[in-house]
């Protein structure tokens, strides 16, 4: 069992670089595949990021790639998103889940998921 929680969010101007740090507990941090989704109001939950257990490999959707960077620490049971050039449409409560495949894009591939944490980007 893993369990995930968020942190990093809150109010960020457009252009803004904020950091999302989510802490795994367990200690099989190591093999799992981590992703992160994010949800914005009315909206499904959408596919952002995912890293190999190793950190290794990583995958990422078309509309944040070249914009957001997912990394992993194993020693810190931590993985990370690093977004740059926020737009008020990055708008959303973010997510991350891990999962025993990688790269999975569904949130359905998903066994543990955090609480999430609230990025609102002001134009």
């Amino acid at each position: 069992q893993v369990q995930l929680v968020e942190s990093g969010g809150g109010l960020v101007q457009a252009g803004g670089s904020p950091r999302l740090s989510c802490a795994a507990s367990g200690r099989t941090f190591s093999s799992y595949a981590m992703g992160w989704f994010r949800q914005a109001p009315g909206k499904e939950r959408e596919f952002v990021a995912a890293i190999s257990g190793s950190g290794g490999s990583t995958y990422y959707a078309d509309s944040v790639k070249g914009r957001i960077t997912i990394s992993r620490n194993n020693a810190k049971n931590a993985v990370y998103l690093q977004m740059t050039s926020l737009k008020p449409e990055d708008t959303a409560v973010y997510y991350c889940a891990a999962s025993t495949t990688f790269p999975r894009t569904s949130y359905r591939g998903y066994a543990y998921w955090g609480q999430g944490t609230q990025v609102t980007v002001s134009s």
